[in-house]
């Protein structure tokens, strides 16, 4: 008899969970997992099948599973100081350790951080910020939030209407007013095959200008981005892309807000996506890999220019009305602080970036001259391989047919790996822990390859 018996009874009885078929799941028509423990780059569940996690979690647990370092620090503080909040000056050694460890690591312009819980609240931080920013500096018609379609910025009110994918839309009347949608720099997706990387970039900066002029700069308070597209399909942007982006903000004086959720601390082998690709923000989200999701943290990096008005404003208005309970949480901080300092002490930063490459070219090795493989492509410790119907015209799948996941499921169960089947698109993503070594990859890729044939030949 299973262990998971009795659990996955309670588990379709009383757990709602997130991005679920919660129809399908209650009925037991969808699997159930529960899991018990795990080290490195592997999962176990409860009946002891161990799993490769070429996931992370979701992008997250960048450092490896059961790090006692971080586990040790979580104890620690829980029984020194378990809880206190962060408001009207009040901090824990954690929390201001953790804040000058960020800014020590941030891009020479930012200023302070602000600390949540999740992504999706500190891009609803950053919003609320921005608005506040330009009613400081008497814009109170400057609101407008430019995002991208494809772009991934959190599922609640604000930032799912941020998101640029139908289904965190569908049925919850999103998007909400003043947020806007623009080209996503997607170029394996462009509509004109016949353009080059560097016309495509014009034309995504054309649509970007257009937009500006139809809305009205003067309604438009900031522009957010991935470095790099994550949930929306793990899409590099094409060469020059963000250079050129910049410089429309900067000549319509709208704020950059850089959402570095998924490639914050080291994912793309240099500590900030930013760093990367020549990024200069107003604003730097942060989540997931600043605690490896040992502990909930998140935090929104303000820039010198944007902390100023924030300043004035409270000497105009008061302290600033924005708080959370759990902001700057201990537990959560502690992790951060030996979440980090693990980072530094393993090199898992530039391990990302060599393992990686070495990822994303066996990768290309094994499956880019695949009928059905129209793309592969990533940047570090991130990679994604694309399936079409077929390669020479780019024609896709049905959607219906549901070839990525089928392709995930397959992968996991003839091997026991987990790859991701991205949403919008029969895209099969990977973004494993920095730990992840070369003969590891090697097990990924040719897992990868073998149920690539399993399912499409």
């Amino acid at each position: 008899m299973l262990k998971n018996d009795q659990l996955d009874q309670w588990d379709r009885d009383n757990f709602f969970h997130p991005s679920t078929h919660l129809a399908q799941h209650a009925r037991g028509e969808s699997p159930s997992r529960v899991i018990k423990t795990a080290s490195g780059v592997h999962i176990e569940d409860r009946n002891g099948v161990r799993l490769l996690d070429a996931f992370a979690g979701l992008y997250c647990v960048n450092v490896g599973y059961g790090r006692q370092e971080i586990a040790e620090a979580i104890a620690d503080q829980a029984r020194e100081l378990a809880y206190y909040h962060s408001y009207v000056g009040h901090g824990t050694e954690a929390s201001i350790t953790l804040s000058k460890m960020i800014l020590d690591r941030a891009p020479s312009n930012m200023s302070k951080v602000y600390f949540g819980l999740g992504g999706s609240d500190a891009n609803e931080t950053n919003v609320k910020l921005i608005w506040y920013y330009n009613n400081i500096l008497g814009r109170p018609e400057k609101k407008k939030i430019i995002s991208r379609w494809r772009g991934y910025h959190g599922s609640g009110l604000v930032t799912g209407s941020l998101t640029g994918l139908e289904l965190f839309h569908k049925k919850f009347d999103l998007p909400l007013n003043n947020v806007i949608h623009t080209e996503a720099p997607y170029f394996f997706r462009r509509d004109n095959l016949d353009q080059t990387e560097e016309q495509f970039v014009a034309h995504c900066v054309s649509a970007l200008e257009e937009q500006i002029a139809r809305e009205g700069a003067d309604t438009i308070a900031a522009f957010i981005g991935e470095p790099i597209l994550g949930t929306g399909g793990i899409v590099p942007p094409p060469a020059g892309y963000w250079v050129a982006i910049q410089a429309v903000l900067k000549k319509h004086d709208i704020l950059l807000v850089a959402d570095e959720v998924v490639t914050g601390f080291g994912r793309l082998g240099t500590m900030f996506g930013s760093d990367h690709y020549g990024i200069e923000a107003d604003i730097i989200t942060i989540a997931k890999g600043l605690t490896s999701a040992y502990a909930p943290l998140s935090g929104s990096i303000i820039s010198d220019k944007v902390w100023k008005v924030l300043e004035q404003g409270t000497d105009e208005n008061g302290p600033i009305g924005h708080g959370w309970t759990y902001s700057a949480h201990p537990i959560g901080a502690a992790a951060g602080v030996a979440n980090l300092k693990l980072i530094d002490q393993l090199d898992l930063v530039r391990n990302a970036g060599d393992v990686g490459a070495y990822l994303n070219t066996s990768m290309q090795d094994a499956l880019g001259d695949h009928p059905h493989v129209g793309d592969i492509r990533g940047e570090g410790m991130l990679c994604a391989v694309e399936f079409v119907k077929d390669k020479d015209s780019r024609t896709f799948f049905d959607a219906a047919d549901k070839i990525g996941p089928q392709i995930s499921a397959t992968l996991l169960a003839q091997d026991k790996v987990i790859a991701r089947a991205m949403p919008q698109g029969d895209i099969l993503g990977f973004a494993p822990p920095f730990c992840l070594t070369r003969e590891q990859v090697d097990t990924v890729v040719a897992a990868t390859a073998k149920a690539v044939k399993t399912v499409l030949g």
